[in-house]
């Protein structure tokens, strides 16, 4: 059946700090901000500002999607879904670039074009994902085999 999908993964960017901890920090900026000039309340303006870029950020997933036909990848947010990426399962390659045994780059490849995939993953999750990418592949092409 040409339908299955052999992969289906959503890589989510990596964030070290919940909301909540996000209101203690920005609580904790703004008391010790109050015992200073006002002058210094732009701080935790600018603070507030990284931090909602950040979370944005955060909200934005790529998901890679692999059947007998074709592999895609898509860039995700809440209000928006963008294909960056569409191309026969049968003529793409897997590209992994490696220094000192660490994975440092993945991409899929055809006719010259290449898109970077994975980009979020540190170098040992990106290692893991390639070996996956690469055995659902080459899965998905056996099944039009």
């Amino acid at each position: 059946m040409l339908g299955q999908t052999y992969m289906d993964a959503v890589i989510t960017p990596h964030r070290s700090l919940s909301e909540r901890g996000f209101i203690i920090l920005i609580s904790v900026v703004t008391l010790a901000n109050c015992c200073s000039p006002f002058f210094l309340a732009i701080d935790v303006l600018a603070i507030v500002v990284a931090f909602l870029v950040s979370f944005s950020a955060a909200r934005r997933v790529e998901r890679v999607t692999i059947t007998a036909r074709d592999v895609v990848v898509t860039h995700e947010a809440p209000n928006w879904s963008r294909v960056v990426w569409e191309s026969p399962t049968a003529f793409t390659r897997v590209s992994v670039v490696r220094e000192d045994n660490r994975t440092v780059g993945l991409r899929l490849a055809l006719s010259g074009k290449q898109v970077d995939v994975a980009q979020a993953l540190s170098p040992r999750e990106r290692g893991e994902f390639a070996k996956a990418l690469e055995k659902a592949i080459r899965e998905a092409r056996r099944e039009r085999g």
